[in-house]
């Protein structure tokens, strides 16, 4: 992974219709027509896994394009559903790389994994409304503070 050709996602976990998954297959499309090769997933319900499955998709087209998941901590799907569990074990699965660290939630683990997502990416896809008091709002406004090149498909089509 080279974070010159390595493209991030950062989105909301509620993403009631506003997402268009065309969109988001546009925006992974022209960032490889850009050079990039890796995806990073925060591995999150909502956005996280909808890029997730969408980068999965596009691998049947560009097979070069790989999956990373950078999970902030090893019980990270506490709470979920049995359906949201069996999609975030089934796109573990499938990913070419998961980053799970050996820990337990602790506050600030979530931000911990959004920064090292950033750091080791120079673009990113964002789904994000404006509210930078979110997780995927300081994401966002890290990811543009630290120079990468952000496209926000939030309300676009």
């Amino acid at each position: 992974m080279t974070r010159e050709k390595t493209c991030l996602f950062t989105g909301h976990r509620h993403l009631g219709n506003m997402l268009d998954k065309t969109c988001l297959m546009r925006g992974i499309e022209y960032v490889i027509s850009l050079g990039v090769d890796t995806f990073i997933s925060g591995g999150a319900l909502g956005f996280d896994t909808e890029a997730s499955l969408a980068v999965l998709e596009a691998k049947k087209t560009y097979p070069n394009i790989k999956l990373f998941i950078f999970a902030p901590c090893k019980n990270q799907s506490n709470g979920w559903s049995f359906s949201e569990k069996a999609l975030y074990k089934k796109i573990l699965k499938k990913a070419d790389f998961v980053d799970m660290p050996d820990y337990d939630y602790f506050n600030g683990c979530m931000k911990a994994r959004n920064y090292k997502m950033v750091d080791s990416s120079s673009y990113c896809i964002a789904f994000f409304d404006g509210n930078g008091h979110s997780g995927t709002g300081q994401t966002y406004n890290y990811a543009k503070r630290s120079g990468l090149t952000v496209y926000n498909i939030y309300g676009k089509n």
